[in-house]
């Protein structure tokens, strides 16, 4: 057994000094069969450890329903790490941010209106003590103290830049240490005042988290916390991106400048992002503009290769290489291991999507049964984690013409009137529709609601999906059937027979339209699926949902990682939302992210 402490000077391990050089790699951004190889990449990197957040959703999907298999494994990846020669930071606080879907805390904790995230609210801190009661156990088992690898874990993520609720952090250090924490707790947020005065809690480690100006980070963490030593718990070497906004990268040259700095002043590192990864599904989170995080809402992408030292496919890049030059000097002597060779990649091929079946046609099959309500229901109020919702209800008549207007969008919608579409509509968009006659005996409205990720950062955390009300000019309407598609988990059996009918069909009723093509492979690979001609939608693959796409960019390949594929025939299904263009989808031999 062995044991860290933290002293003012840095970090110690069996009382000898030890700094740590840490990398950022997601668990759940990563399939676990390529866990090991990720792992050894970041070893490959010149770094001694390993930091990953703990997305409280992924294992509570449902209330007291919890999964730790698969994706999900955490145990199996704190052990891959130790494997590869990996020290382990955790950070396992009930918000995690990370652009992660809620910043990690479940969509159903939202259907209660009542309940208060991220504050000394018992009945958010109840089902914080359970969902603990399931965790923690997996993580005392892995501490350096009984043997494992984990050094230290988070108590909350980036806390300063929310509230300042210090009972709060108090709360959850006590739940920690009851449940047999006994490694050194830490926090992180940014190298500002009210972030340090707000997020911290005496007797717990604050860090600092940055991507420039070190000497100033440090300063001013030295000004709050003189007794601590400095850390750099986030060195954001890179960036996310959003939807329809351009692509964010850093210069290797100037990212290397900054970590020469950082560990030349002494301190210790957490690269953030050593390896991104991938937000497969319907994880990947979204933002609010402006200054003050409550301007337009921005939903991100679903690639988070985050312009990474390894890139998503687990490639080194030039940041790799210039990172791991300085790492090296700064780490215990003797090289690093040399980067291993990746599989081969898939043979660049154009794939037809020979069938076809329209998503109205399926309702009966694959939507949840209806729901009547007064006005329309959340996504939440629904149970519904992530897809579509279509809401239907009748608007009386006659009436002249009035403007059709939607209230709390989240986040868009397909407009339509007697079956005909009316309109598309998106978040702060939401307005912009017609003004509309209902005849004798009034009219049938349907609002097919998509969502994506709900705001991970900053005071509009805790984003409903659904729409809030509809008007027809003054007057609301109601009387609202709704019935639902989850989307981001594994496909349902669709009856693809009746593809022809839904073709013929597709004139009269049009709508989002299922399409369904047969990759075959020689050898599983990784490779980068495009739809060239694909507007909005969603890719599975053998089932496994890959994540959205959308030609508004800056992303315009999915990640396809070989673990999903086998030998022979593979099936890729398209859910296109607006029409495609071209019934094709093409297997590329390198990214296009913008």
């Amino acid at each position: 057994m062995s044991s860290f402490r933290i002293v003012p000077s840095g970090f110690e391990l069996d009382g000898r000094p030890l700094r740590v050089l840490s990398g950022a790699l997601h668990y759940f951004r990563v399939l676990p069969q390529q866990w090991p190889h990720r792992l050894r990449m970041v070893r490959a990197l010149g770094l001694n450890c390993v930091e990953t957040y703990v997305p409280w959703n992924l294992h509570e999907p449902r209330p007291g329903r919890y999964d730790f298999t698969g994706t999900a494994d955490l145990d199996a990846f704190l052990t891959a790490s130790a494997e590869a020669g990996l020290y382990a930071i955790v950070r396992p606080s009930p918000y995690i941010c990370a652009e992660w879907e809620n910043g990690g805390l479940p969509w159903w904790l939202l259907a209660d209106r009542e309940l208060r995230l991220r504050v000394s609210d018992p009945a958010y801190l109840a089902h914080v003590e359970r969902w603990y009661d399931q965790l923690l156990p997996h993580l005392a088992a892995h501490q350096i103290t009984r043997g494992g690898n984990v050094l230290m874990l988070q108590l909350e993520n980036e806390y300063g830049s929310y509230g300042s609720d210090t009972a709060y952090l108090d709360r959850l250090r006590t739940m920690m240490r009851e449940r047999a924490i006994d490694v050194p707790l830490f926090t992180s947020d940014g190298p500002e005042d009210t972030f340090l005065t707000g997020g911290t809690l005496p007797g717990v480690t604050a860090t600092v988290n940055f991507g420039s100006h070190p000497e100033d980070a440090f300063a001013e963490l030295a000004r709050f916390r003189p007794d601590n030593p400095p850390m750099c718990m986030e060195f954001w070497c890179g960036w996310f991106d959003h939807w329809g906004e351009k692509r964010a990268l850093r210069d290797p040259a100037d990212a290397t400048d900054t970590l020469r700095r950082i560990l030349a002043s002494g301190a210790s590192v957490n690269i953030y992002m050593a390896h991104g990864g991938t937000s497969f599904g319907t994880w990947a989170g979204a933002n609010r503009g402006g200054p003050s995080h409550d301007g337009p809402y921005q939903p991100t992408v679903t690639s988070y290769d985050y312009d990474a030292p390894i890139d998503e496919r687990g490639a080194p890049t030039p940041k790799f290489w210039a990172f791991r030059e300085v790492l090296t000097e700064f780490a215990e002597p003797g090289a690093p291991p040399e980067p291993e060779p990746l599989p081969p990649l898939l043979p660049p091929s154009r794939v037809e999507l020979t069938d076809s079946v329209q998503l109205f046609d399926l309702l009966d099959s694959i939507a949840t049964p209806a729901v009547r309500s007064p006005a329309p229901p959340s996504f939440e109020d629904l149970g519904l984690a992530h897809g579509l919702a279509l809401y239907e209800a009748h608007v009386p008549g006659p009436r002249t013409e009035y403007p059709l207007a939607l209230e709390g969008l989240a986040d868009r919608a397909h407009v339509y009137l007697d079956g005909e579409p009316l309109a598309v509509l998106e978040r702060d968009e939401e307005d912009e529709l017609p003004q509309i006659a209902v005849g004798t005996p009034g009219a049938r409205l349907e609002l097919l609601v998509e969502s994506m990720g709900r705001v991970n950062y900053g005071p509009r955390l805790g984003d409903r999906k659904g729409v809030a009300a509809v008007r027809h000019g003054q007057q609301y309407v109601h009387g609202w059937t709704v019935r639902t598609v989850p989307l981001g988990g594994p496909l349902p059996d669709l009856p693809w027979g009746a593809s022809a009918a839904s073709t013929a069909a597709a004139g009269q009723r049009p709508g989002p339209v299922f399409h369904r093509a047969a990759l075959d492979v020689a050898e599983p690979g990784d490779g980068f699926l495009a739809l060239p001609g694909g507007t909005k939608g969603y890719v599975w693959v053998n089932g496994f949902c890959l994540g959205r796409y959308w030609d508004r960019g800056p992303q315009r390949t999915l990640y396809l990682p070989w673990p999903l594929l086998h030998t022979g025939r593979n099936e890729i299904v398209v859910l296109e939302l607006d029409g495609l263009r071209d019934r094709f989808v093409e297997i590329r031999d390198e990214p296009d992210l913008g």
